[in-house]
């Protein structure tokens, strides 16, 4: 079997940041997705993110994104990577990572700054909706802005490859 893009990143020098995971093309339209990983954590050399903080991100961060009013049109999915050391966002268009960072600040401020309950953490609308961590979302949310987003710079958007 062909490996996958992803596979080809060398994750031993990978660094928090904002990347283009991968570009995908309509043959019928030309119509474009671009994913974008939004790598919170050094994978295998820092702690992963706990399921419910990881949880308490995805819900606050889907909120945030699909209700920006420049964005949310363009919003096809925001979720946590099974590695727990990040998220995808998929937005219908042609991006480089330059163009999302201030999307990427805002949404992550506003998890940083969000009081009250977590939307969508009631039985009736997660299927696993005790297992959320607000404190500690706000936690990651905060280092990842003063480490990464508030001085990213080009290396914290290309990816090494092997």
């Amino acid at each position: 079997m062909e490996k996958i893009a992803s596979f080809t990143i060398d994750h031993l020098r990978l660094e928090p940041g904002i990347y283009v995971s991968r570009k995908d093309a309509d043959p019928t339209t030309g119509s474009v997705v671009t994913t974008f990983d939004i790598r919170i954590t050094a994978p295998n050399r820092e702690p992963v993110m706990d399921t419910a903080a990881v949880h308490a991100v995805e819900h606050l961060g889907a909120t945030y994104l699909r209700n920006n009013d420049e964005w949310k049109d363009r919003i096809l999915y925001f979720g946590p990577m099974g590695c727990r050391t990040g998220a995808y966002l998929l937005l219908f268009g042609d991006y480089e990572s330059k163009d999302i960072v201030e999307l990427v600040r805002g949404m992550f401020e506003f998890i940083r700054d969000y009081e009250g309950e977590v939307p969508g953490a009631k039985p009736q609308e997660c299927g696993n909706w005790h297992d959320s961590d607000l404190n500690m979302a706000k936690w990651w949310s905060k280092r990842f802005l003063e480490n990464t987003i508030y001085c990213i710079d080009d290396a914290h958007m290309t990816y090494p490859q092997i």
